[in-house]
């Protein structure tokens, strides 16, 4: 299999770096308890899906950092969902001055992706451990769900978290050059979005999955940070 070579290099990424302080919750926006993470696993677990068998459908950064268990991997389809830059973020990759953006699974289209499955014992822990992850403020960006994915092997009903269209944060469809403005600048105590897209793509490409349209983005991306005299 040829191997591509990003456009985005980890120099790139290098020169959007910031080092910042975690500002804290924002006072102004509620947020999930422990109460609400326990209520969450138990309502998944109650609706999970007939079988042995747990997964989980990841397209973004649980690809590269899943900070869960698994005990089998496989490639996937879920068809009706797209991968997209389509919520604004203010901590973790980006500030109240300069937000970032975040991937989430929008609806339309198809997107492949990595299935993670997970060891049967303590589900309930797996799950709370994957909803703090996921979900912090109310009404959540991300919303557990379970969907059909497409595999060699069948088709499989894993957890996701899609969009949720309510949320005061999305940003709808936005064109790929607004998008490549903010990843080439967006940074927050957790690193920036130019670094969080780089890995995305990088471990996309390991997996065997050529995402066109994130391709593109990555390449966006690069020339948006040599344009500001960042890039090298």
């Amino acid at each position: 299999m040829r191997t591509r070579r990003m456009t985005l290099t980890p120099e790139h990424v290098a020169q959007v770096h910031r080092v910042l302080d975690d500002p804290g919750p924002d006072p102004t926006w509620t947020y999930h308890g422990d109460t609400d993470y326990d209520a969450l696993a138990r309502d998944l677990i109650a609706c999970r899906p007939d079988g042995p068998d747990t997964w989980l459908f990841a397209y973004g950064s649980l690809i590269w950092k899943p900070e869960i268990e698994h005990v089998e991997t496989r490639r996937g389809t879920a068809r009706g969902w797209h991968r997209s830059f389509c919520f604004r973020i203010e901590r973790f990759r980006g500030t109240r001055e300069l937000p970032g953006l975040m991937m989430s699974l929008d609806r339309g289209g198809q997107c492949q992706g990595v299935l993670f499955r997970l060891p049967p014992s303590d589900l309930a822990a797996q799950l709370g451990k994957l909803l703090r992850r996921e979900i912090t403020v109310k009404p959540p960006n991300n919303l557990p769900r379970w969907i059909n994915v497409e595999t060699d092997q069948g088709i499989v009903r894993p957890l996701a978290f899609v969009m949720n269209r309510r949320s005061r944060f999305y940003t709808g469809r936005l064109p790929p050059e607004q998008i490549a403005d903010v990843l080439a600048r967006a940074c927050g105590h957790w690193g920036s979005c130019a670094e969080y897209l780089h890995r995305t793509v990088a471990h996309l490409e390991e997996q065997g999955i050529h995402d066109r349209n994130l391709w593109r983005l990555q390449a966006l991306v690069a020339e948006r940070i040599k344009a500001d005299g960042c890039g090298t």
